[in-house]
């Protein structure tokens, strides 16, 4: 190996570096001058070098040339196709250093390690709260919009989580896949299962402020914000907030007149269900 003939070499003036051949030299000069000669003709979208432009514009053609062997799905880029395919071979290449679980794709290795880190970058622009995945911030914001996306299509009931609406679809189908190992009966939802399996009167979860016991985590959190202040529930009429769900649908039955509870007895209707069982006793 013999180097060029100074002669031969360009220089960019701008850098310092040399470059053998002048075509080599425009890209550096694009990085710094921040010049994008390339433009997309479909949306206006402009790229450094010409291979990106040619990669970018299969988005509007749809050419998706890589096709996954196994399955038949095709793909835009061959890195997106390699990807893909470790859902055929179980392969997981990405390990968290800290407690060793295997993932198959980098990105969820990074959200795997905010659990050990105890980072939430993703921060609700309502109440402040901080989470660790961006779509928990989307869930979230829906308890302040009264958003509910997701509809049974037997009875038209809305949900504001696809999860809910899967378990609830269950009361329909009448299918119960969680099995007590205690008692062996069949519930709807692993939550319900939770609170089921309460035969050895166990509670595992413990306040550190007052070191009260609940049986469940969601207990727990709710409970901890008598010690925050935190109320993260908030009446979309008067702009009221709550600790807890439960105590915001009940304070919004004030401005809907709904009246749920009935008593056995006769034909009143109560808001809540304490006075509902305080007029039955009459």
């Amino acid at each position: 190996y013999s180097d060029p003939n100074p002669a031969e070499c360009h220089q960019n003036t701008q850098l310092g570096k040399s470059f053998i051949d002048a075509s080599h030299l425009k890209d550096p000069l694009r990085t710094h001058t921040e010049e994008q000669p390339f433009t997309c003709s479909d949306c206006g979208k402009s790229f450094l070098k010409l291979a990106n432009l040619k990669t970018h514009t299969f988005i509007h053609t749809r050419k998706k040339l890589f096709l996954c062997s196994e399955c038949g799905k095709r793909f835009l880029k061959p890195c997106h196709l390699k990807s893909h395919m470790r859902i055929h071979t179980g392969e997981k290449p990405f390990i968290c250093p800290q407690c060793g679980k295997r993932f198959s794709q980098v990105c969820n290795l990074r959200r795997h390690m905010r659990s050990h880190t105890g980072e939430k970058p993703f921060t609700c622009p309502q109440c402040g709260r901080g989470f660790s995945h961006v779509s928990s911030v989307i869930t979230h914001t829906r308890i302040h919009t009264g958003e509910k996306p997701f509809i049974c299509t037997e009875c038209g009931k809305r949900f504001s989580r696809g999860n809910n609406l899967r378990t609830h679809i269950r009361i329909h189908t009448g299918i119960k896949p969680f099995a007590c190992p205690e008692c062996g009966k069949g519930l709807s939802s692993s939550q319900s299962l939770v609170k089921h399996m309460l035969h050895t009167g166990e509670k595992p979860y413990q306040c550190s402020s007052c070191g009260k016991q609940f049986t469940q985590a969601a207990s727990l959190r709710t409970h901890r914000r008598i010690h925050t202040g935190e109320k993260p529930y908030c009446c979309s009429t008067c702009d009221r907030r709550f600790s807890d769900l439960t105590g915001l649908r009940t304070h919004e039955r004030r401005h809907t007149g709904e009246r749920p509870y009935r008593c056995s007895h006769d034909y009143y209707f109560y808001i809540f269900t304490l006075k509902c069982s305080l007029h039955e006793t009459i």
